[in-house]
């Protein structure tokens, strides 16, 4: 067995990095890091830091950074193996046996690197030379200016088909072929695979070339005009973030990532002075770069082109990231103007347009909402009814059960606002005067109107009906006291007069009176001269304590409602699901499987409820 990264990760794990580092160096507590003077240079000034989370120290002053196991290199003048395995002592692990075949593996890997480091240098000097005109001149009417073109290694690939043998020719064909170099046809002809392209270099976290990305410079039919490096050895494009080694120092000192849709659009916000960015190779964000990018910065700041291309990717990436949430970790969303990339804006209207785009992202609920509401027209119920299911699709996918449920929380009460507007209040009714039009009030307007004496009869009956009903019950109760929410619940009220056939009348009478009220005061349905019904002494919840601020009882009772209602209809799918099992057993077999686990997690959220129910009772017969 090889010491893969797997097992170094583990290492660091359990390597509290602060207490190794405080062994030679004094550190302080600065906010979430610690802090220090840098071992590597002197100064008088603090700028070495230590964070324990991320597992790396870094200083500002001179740049010094790694981990663990480069700490004890660096610091304390170890050999790599000799670090490793003071630090797996400290740590509890047993260092791994050597493994021939894996370190044979790290052999072609290191000789792979010295095939695509030799490319690089034939690639700068074919720039340099009379064939490359052609390209510098590209490169200067894109506006790149020297600085950059030489930091990320501008390079050209001649177009001939044999260049490369005939320039690396230290290397065999199949070294070149298997740094991803060379390819060849069905006849076996093998040939360059980059041809007549401007070139740059694909880095590593340490900053060795690995692969490479070509454009070409003039748009052909059937020419792509982006070209990667096939997957190597070397080179897994879903592993792997142009501009890495370089945008991770940056963002240690920003605060920020910039995630870019492609290298050359991380060039060009480089050539703007903005150096914290990255970009995927040529494929959507995979869950191993969004964990990269979390391990840089807890808000990874994603920027796409303002065209339908670009709304579909910010989308691909919001599904892949839903499933990985957890406490402080999202993403932050950049839509470009219509049309332009980021080149495009920085030459329109200057950096500091780009930078103030950059400082105002969009979070990551905000663009979820924002894409399915405008995704297709929401002119008819059936529309609607599509969003929410749309949008209660995404939440499903989120692991993180505090995350899921505040998504589900507030995603619902967007689209109640959206679905459910507030009625206008009705004019206030006027004592009629002479000549004025016939069916007006006569005398002074009508006091806000109250239950009927069948639909009190109805409730007091339900608020008797014992512990069966008792959420029901309460949340009738809430309802009366707190009318201005019942328009947000509509649609939910009228499933559950279905669904509790005793519960109707009353259900009927409150929707019904609720249009009558101003949605912008906190009256009950109740007169002053009726009693509001009262539920059993035994239920206990904000929303029925008039000392509840009236936001947060409208809270609770939303939930209550939700849960309410989501119980039953996940029941009724799951044995619909059921019934079906004979003629799609394949389908009703993963139908059942999501329906039981969205069940579940119902169940958990009832469980939740009723604990914070029992814990409020508790409280009141203390206080008593």
């Amino acid at each position: 067995m090889a010491i893969t990264p797997q097992w170094k990760d583990e290492l660091r794990a359990r390597i509290t990095l602060s207490s190794l580092v405080q062994r030679s160096v004094k550190l302080t507590r600065a906010g979430r890091e610690w802090k220090g003077c840098c071992p590597f240079h002197e100064e008088k000034t603090p700028s070495f830091y230590v964070n324990d989370q991320k597992q790396f120290y870094h200083c500002f002053g001179c740049g010094a950074h790694g981990d663990a196991i480069s700490w004890m290199v660096d610091s304390q003048g170890l050999q790599f193996m000799d670090a490793i395995k003071e630090l797996a002592a400290a740590a509890g692990m047993e260092v791994p046996a050597p493994d021939p075949v894996m370190a044979k593996r790290a052999e072609q890997r290191a000789s792979l690197i010295d095939v695509t480091e030799a490319a690089q240098k034939f690639f700068m000097t074919s720039l340099a030379s009379p064939s490359g005109s052609a390209a510098r001149e590209y490169l200067q009417r894109r506006g790149f200016s020297p600085q950059v073109m030489a930091e990320f290694g501008f390079g050209w690939a001649p177009d001939d088909r044999q260049a490369l043998p005939r320039a690396l020719s230290q290397f065999g064909e199949e070294m070149l072929e298997a740094a991803g170099m060379r390819a060849a046809n069905e006849q076996g002809e093998r040939y360059d695979r980059f041809r007549g392209r401007v070139m740059l270099p694909i880095q590593d976290a340490r900053g060795r070339v690995i692969a490479f990305g070509g454009r070409i410079l003039d748009k052909k039919d059937g020419v792509a005009k982006y070209l990667n490096s096939p997957d190597t050895d070397l080179f897994d494009k879903g592993r792997t973030l142009y501009n890495l080694h370089r945008a991770a120092p940056a963002a240690r000192q920003s605060g920020r990532v910039v995630v870019v849709e492609g290298y050359m659009d991380v060039i060009a916000l480089a050539n703007a002075g903005i150096a914290d960015a990255v970009a995927p190779l040529g494929t959507a964000l995979t869950e191993m770069q969004l964990e990269m990018l979390w391990r840089m910065v807890e808000v990874p700041v994603l920027c796409f082109d303002g065209d339908a291309a670009g709304q579909r990717a910010a989308m691909r990436a919001i599904a892949r990231a839903l499933p990985m949430l957890a406490p402080m970790r999202s993403l932050g969303i950049v839509r470009l103007p219509a049309g332009l990339d980021p080149d495009d804006l920085i030459k329109a209207q200057g950096s500091a347009a780009m930078e103030k785009l950059l400082a105002e992202p969009a979070s990551l609920i905000d663009t979820l909402w924002a894409f399915e509401r405008d995704a297709q027209p929401l002119a008819t119920p059936e529309a609607k009814a599509g969003l929410k299911a749309r949008l209660m699709a995404h939440v499903d996918t989120i692991a993180d059960p505090e995350i899921k449920s505040l998504y589900r929380r507030e995603l619902s009460d967007r689209f109640s606002a959206f679905a459910y507007p507030p009625r206008a209040p009705r004019p206030a009714q006027q004592p009629r005067q002479q000549g004025a039009q016939r069916g007006g009030w006569r005398g002074a307007p009508m006091p806000p109107p109250g239950l009927s004496e069948e639909a009190r009869t109805r409730l007091a009956a339900i608020m008797s009906g014992g512990q069966r009903t008792g959420l029901l019950q309460a949340v009738l109760a809430g309802f009366a006291r707190h009318p201005q929410a019942i328009s947000r619940h509509t649609e939910a009220l009228s499933t559950l007069a279905r669904a509790t056939p005793q519960a109707a009348p009353v259900i009927e009478s409150l929707l019904e009176l609720a249009e009558t009220l101003d949605s912008h005061t906190a009256h009950a349905i109740c007169t002053p001269t009726q009693s509001q019904p009262a539920p059993s002494a035994d239920i206990r919840y904000a929303f029925l304590d008039d000392g509840t601020d009236p936001d947060a009882a409208c809270e609770e009772l939303a939930e209550a409602v939700s849960l309410l209602v989501e119980r039953p209809a996940l029941e009724a799918a799951l044995a619909a699901t059921i019934a079906r099992f004979g003629s799609d057993p394949e389908g009703s077999f993963a139908e059942q499987s999501r329906l039981r686990t969205q069940l579940m997690a119902v169940e958990e959220r009832l469980k939740a409820f009723g604990r914070r129910k029992a814990g409020a009772a508790a409280l009141g017969d203390d206080t008593a």
